[in-house]
């Protein structure tokens, strides 16, 4: 009734896709709008259609399983045409992922994409989100029109490929967001330890009963999830802090003459340019006196 009463007054068009983020760990996190449009709709996708209709029961909300359809993925890219008929024929569809926000991180995406393609409505419901959660306890977004953040997602499983995404970040100045299953946590952690001092923060299970939110230098995570065993339970977002102070266009000659004493030309050029966003050519040119001078 709640629900009803404080979002009802709003217009929900027929032949529309709702995109409803839900809790990410603690079921109070649902806010009114998503209960009412989960009530509303004709159906509910959903990743896992057992997840959700225990999601839904414990809202007190029941679906029979004719109005589940599993959109997960691994069926995405057919399910979403069967999701675009419905909505043709003028039904309202409700998406939910497992937990958070859909088509971040989760499926949802491609979805999104189909029902756009086909010129149908698409309205997001906000919520829950493990990224905007763990970015809010960080603290390390700058306020005043500064860095901003990026997000990475979870980083590629195999070491060789995760390693060298790590040396990407090296020099990416913003605070990144990563995400982490906790069987593959220490393997990160071990990755990150390669950018040193820079801070990271570490939040596991957010919003649920043992949450868990530390901040540390990047060498020390390793040391940190082995200190205690209940540190590698529950799904991670990793904060990488902004550089203190980020490297600018005009620090490239003098980044790119320390780099030029262990790296060839053509290396220390890129690496100057990419860490402090100074003009390639002209890097490149100067890295040539550098060199004649040395001569």
């Amino acid at each position: 009734m709640a629900a009803r009463d404080a979002a009802a007054q709003q217009h929900y068009p027929q032949g529309a896709l709702y995109v409803v983020a839900t809790p990410i760990g603690n079921l109070a996190d649902i806010s009114l709008r998503a209960l009412h449009v989960l009530q509303l709709a004709d159906a509910v996708a959903c990743e896992d259609t057992r997840h959700t209709q225990s999601l839904l029961r414990a809202y007190g909300i029941e679906r029979g399983g004719a109005q589940l359809l599993a959109v997960h993925q691994h069926n995405e890219a057919e399910a979403a045409q069967a999701v675009v008929q419905r909505l043709q024929q003028g039904q309202r569809i409700a998406y939910a992922s497992d937990a958070g926000t859909p088509a971040v991180s989760d499926p949802g995406a491609r979805l999104v994409a189909a029902v756009r393609a086909a010129g149908l409505r698409v309205v997001p419901l906000p919520g829950a989100s493990s990224v905007t959660a763990a970015l809010s306890a960080a603290g390390s977004v700058a306020h005043d029109g500064g860095s901003g953040f990026v997000f990475a997602g979870f980083l590629p499983g195999k070491a060789g490929e995760r390693d060298a995404a790590v040396q990407a970040l090296a020099s990416e100045p913003r605070t990144v967001v990563l995400l982490e299953a906790p069987h593959r946590m220490e393997a990160l952690a071990r990755a990150l330890a390669v950018l040193g001092a820079r801070p990271v923060t570490v939040a596991r299970e957010i919003t649920k009963q043992f949450e868990d939110i530390a901040t540390l230098a990047c060498d020390g995570l390793a040391a940190w999830l082995a200190a205690d065993p209940q540190r590698l339970r529950g799904e991670f977002a990793v904060v990488l802090h902004a550089m203190a102070d980020a490297p600018q266009a005009d620090d490239g000659p003098r980044v790119l003459q320390l780099l030029l004493k262990e790296l060839p030309v053509k290396t220390a050029v890129k690496l100057a340019a990419d860490i402090t966003g100074g003009n390639r050519n002209a890097l490149y040119e100067a890295a040539l006196k550098l060199k004649n001078s040395d001569g």
